[in-house]
């Protein structure tokens, strides 16, 4: 990006700089009453009475091929470097407006300490009105996380739904807990949908493992945390609420694509610490 703005319109940015530097040799024994700034001078020399090499109109033109070009050395020695760093500070505070605007901030590390501090009590509440839930299918698999390399996504690779009874849950995992409106139980860093836990209690937002490390936060708190940090940073547009529905992930997958991520759509182990929330 900084590449484009310091080159684009190379040839019109070259003449408006040469007028410049020519126009701009108020040297001494230049007029003194000459205080407009470079630009506006080379801007205004037709109608002030000056040509393009700043000379007055009238003036004898033959002037010997030396000293023509002993006087464009001079300005171009001279005044040229001041011209092409104007252009360049210019043209890269453009560009970082450009990339602010493009590209994610880090989020600052008091602000997602305070805002977990904040959620310390948050609790979500189903809402499928809002947030319709998902629905249970044996065969689901996460959408293209065949293509995600690397460890981290072996979790989101291997993810398929099972449904089991209340027992079965609690002969195999030491947590089960109802979050929002159905049972999860947590394996290793990551909270599951507990499906079959509870017929009674099966709201869903999401289908798949969420990332919030081995502390074993409830997952409707760390996903209101990455809400609420991501809302800051004009991500997310949505409401607070703790379920990992679609505008959360459409937020994520921004996100994830400005930082350079695998885009998951959801909150993994990668996206949790470059949030600084791991």
């Amino acid at each position: 990006m900084k590449e484009q703005g310091a080159t684009h319109q190379p040839g019109a940015m070259k003449e408006r700089g040469m007028t410049n530097e020519r126009g701009a040799m108020n040297q001494p024994g230049a007029g003194k009453g000459q205080k407009a700034p470079v630009h506006q001078e080379s801007a205004t020399a037709p109608a002030t009475g000056t040509d393009a090499s700043g000379h007055a109109a009238g003036m004898p033109t033959k002037i010997g091929k030396e000293q023509q070009v002993k006087e464009r050395k001079q300005g171009q020695g001279v005044k040229q470097p001041a011209t092409e760093a104007g252009a360049t500070s210019v043209g890269g505070q453009q560009n970082m407006q450009a990339n602010a605007g493009a590209k994610a901030k880090k989020p600052d590390p008091q602000q997602v300490q305070q805002i977990k501090s904040q959620h310390a009590n948050f609790r979500a509440q189903p809402k499928p009105q809002q947030v319709p839930p998902v629905t249970y299918n044996q065969n689901y698999r996460i959408q293209g996380s065949e293509q995600w390399q690397g460890s981290r996504y072996e979790v989101f690779r291997s993810y398929h739904p099972e449904w089991h009874d209340e027992g079965w849950y609690h002969s195999h995992y030491s947590q089960v807990t109802l979050i929002g409106g159905g049972y999860y139980f947590f394996n290793n860093g990551y909270w599951f949908p507990a499906w079959g836990y509870s017929p009674s209690a099966q709201y869903y937002a999401y289908d798949g493992p969420i990332y919030v490390g081995q502390h074993a936060e409830p997952p409707d708190k760390v996903i209101a945390d990455v809400q609420a940090v991501l809302q800051q940073m004009g991500y997310y547009k949505g409401e607070v609420d703790g379920l990992l529905g679609p505008m959360t992930r459409e937020a994520l997958t921004a996100y994830q694509a400005d930082q350079g991520l695998t885009q998951t759509a959801a909150i993994d182990e990668p996206t949790l610490d470059a949030l600084g929330m791991s």
